[in-house]
């Protein structure tokens, strides 16, 4: 770690994951945000666009093109897919990059293709990408100059089972997930589903069977289980603006129980400061982790025989996204992990 400071650019400021990303950077001592990107905005100050982040003393938005990218050492990227992949390739190999779109998520250009819609149009970057699940790809982060954050579904699914699964404990070809989220995971953009009218009040499932997620946690559950896995899973809007609960359903295997799998997941996260096991008697939930990079997790007795109840909460703009970008900035650049990510949650 060195005492000069990193110059940031973030790019895609002007949405919720930029300004969420801002407000965690804005306390960071290593970070210097020097270039604010967002193309609809571009000429607007942040007081403008983000009232909450006046007097910060933050440059104004500027286009891409504006960014004198040589001035600059790390990006954050904050665009849609297909987008972000088209300008990450023009950014100059100097730089370190942090994409937290889906567009270096899938390894496979070919399920990428299936997924989003699209073919792939930077391959090349592609493959050197390393999936930033920071509590699992510690060693490959460090080693990278592009990190692709994994979405917020993944996010709370994969540090919830990964362990389990890589143990033996749950049957990886029977997983049910089902996962709810606050209106923010949709973005900023105007969407008739997430006007307050539309959103408000009420609760329902989107993007059943065909959400974008579930290749990414099928990657994952993949490598660890040395099979082929397929997940059912559902995701649900909720009538707030951030945090997710995931609650999945497993088969254990042999005579595996709730209590061992709280066990292998207490000691596999023993040394990681973002990831709680609740107390007992205690379930997670969203108001727990809430504007906090933590999530946490816990493992209940089904009525049903051999079979377990797992649950995790996190704050999808937080760990789920901008929090967890930041934590992959800090090991890439060799700060201690917590640097920018010490706020407790926000209860209630």
């Amino acid at each position: 770690m060195t005492n000069k400071k990193n110059r940031v650019a973030i790019v895609g400021a002007s949405g919720y994951t930029g300004s969420d990303l801002i407000r965690l950077a804005l306390r960071h001592p290593g970070i210097s945000i020097d270039a604010l990107t967002g193309a609809t905005h571009a000429g607007k100050s942040m007081d403008e666009v983000f009232p909450h982040l006046s007097g910060c003393g933050l440059p104004s938005l500027v286009t891409n093109d504006d960014v004198n990218w040589d001035s600059i050492d790390t990006v954050f990227c904050g665009l849609p897919h297909a987008t972000s992949q088209k300008v990450i390739k023009t950014l100059p190999a100097h730089l370190k990059i942090i994409d937290m779109s889906a567009d270096f998520r899938l390894r496979d250009k070919n399920t990428y293709e299936a997924t989003y819609g699209n073919p792939h149009g930077a391959t090349e970057l592609q493959k050197i990408a390393v999936y930033g699940l920071s509590e699992h790809y510690r060693e490959d982060i460090t080693k990278t100059r592009l990190v692709a954050c994994p979405g917020c579904y993944p996010t709370a699914t994969l540090l919830l089972l990964l362990p389990l699964v890589s143990a033996g404990l749950i049957d990886p070809t029977d997983l049910i997930i089902d996962a709810k989220s606050g209106v923010t995971g949709a973005g900023r953009a105007l969407k008739q589903n997430t006007l307050f009218s539309e959103a408000g009040e009420g609760m329902g499932p989107y993007a059943v069977a065909q959400h974008r997620h579930a290749p990414e946690i099928e990657q994952e559950l993949s490598v660890a289980a040395g099979i082929e896995v397929t997940v059912n899973f559902t995701p649900h809007l909720i009538p707030m603006s951030r945090g997710e609960l995931v609650t999945c359903y497993a088969k254990l295997t042999n005579d595996n129980t709730s209590a061992r799998c709280r066990e292998v997941l207490r000691e596999f996260y023993s040394n990681d400061v973002f990831v709680d096991i609740s107390p007992d008697g205690v379930y997670p939930q969203t108001q727990f982790v809430r504007g906090s990079n933590r999530v946490m997790l816990n493992a209940y007795d089904d009525r049903i025989a051999n079979r377990v109840i797992l649950i995790a909460a996190l704050d999808n703009l937080v760990k789920g996204s901008s929090g967890q970008a930041l934590q992959n900035f800090n090991i890439m650049a060799g700060f201690d992990e917590t640097t920018g990510l010490e706020q407790v949650a926000m209860f209630p």
